[in-house]
């Protein structure tokens, strides 16, 4: 299933995205879809929906993020060897893991804002997995089990900040608007092998990023493991899992996003985003 939740920020509508194409609201059936209503038992219901019968959208609403209520944004770096050799960076023998500010989520196609005196404003496609439910010391082997589905994410990145303000990236990649989600949770029976998706960006209609989740270091499963060791995954709960190769900080000489610039992004059956480079403003 394609599950979005469309409308104006702050006021989004559950629904899905059927067989056709077309959007049917679901307010019906759920309120929303934060961490309640991600769990099997809730999926399978509406799995079970007879989606001809649903009320139809009209027009082309905004998408929201497809997730509602995240309460942890957990990032993933250099998961992919080709970018971190881009970086000049060695790869990395466990993990890297850093967090993404919640407040920096987004719709898949609202603009992204230049902060104030940026100058190296940077993108990254990266998949993203949600929780479905709760997850502590979880094995590799059952990981995906507690997955309820994935998305398209772009990790937008500020570099001065990630890499010459000290401490942590985290002062880099949680930036108002930095974090586009969707346009849909595609659930995870719909995937049969999340290491094989193909991913790609393009910024003004050129391709700078065309790559694969089958060259990552470190797998999903071995993601969901790995960062359960360290904190409870609660339902809900978003990990972006990296990025392949053609970054602007990798460029020679490096190439960052400046005001009027279109990123378009997507990864193979979890659709597709476009976001429009503005300047900062209050």
């Amino acid at each position: 299933m394609k599950l979005v939740r469309y409308g104006n920020p702050g006021k989004e509508k559950p629904g899905l995205v059927d067989a056709n194409g077309q959007l049917r609201d679901l307010s019906s059936v759920v309120k929303d879809f934060g961490p309640e209503q991600l769990g099997d038992a809730v999926l399978a219901k509406i799995a079970k929906l007879k989606t001809d019968k649903l009320p139809l959208v009209k027009g082309k609403p905004r998408y929201g993020c497809p997730v509602a209520g995240v309460g942890k944004f957990i990032a993933i770096g250099l998961n992919y060897a080709d970018h971190a050799a881009e970086s000049g960076l060695p790869i990395p023998a466990e993990p890297v893991v850093f967090m993404k500010a919640t407040s920096c989520i987004q719709g898949p196609n609202d603009p992204v804002m230049l902060p104030k005196g940026s100058k190296k404003t940077d993108w990254e496609v990266e998949l993203g997995v949600v929780i479905g439910k709760r997850a502590r010391y979880v094995s590799q082997k059952e990981a995906l089990d507690y997955v309820a589905g994935y998305c398209t994410i772009n990790d937008v990145s500020e570099r001065e900040y990630q890499i010459e303000r000290g401490g942590t990236w985290d002062k880099g990649k949680g930036c108002d608007t930095f974090g586009p989600i969707g346009p849909w949770l595609v659930t995870r029976d719909e995937i049969a092998n999340p290491q094989k998706l193909s991913m790609w960006l393009e910024v003004n209609g050129k391709r700078v990023q065309n790559g694969s989740t089958k060259t990552m270091i470190f797998s999903v499963a071995k993601l969901v493991a790995y960062c359960s060791q360290f904190m409870t995954l609660e339902p809900g709960d978003v990990i972006t899992t990296g990025t392949p190769p053609g970054v602007g900080l990798g460029m020679k000489p490096p190439v960052y996003l400046k005001k009027g610039d279109v990123m378009t992004l997507g990864i193979e059956g979890l659709g597709e985003q476009r976001q429009e480079v503005i300047p900062f403003k209050l």
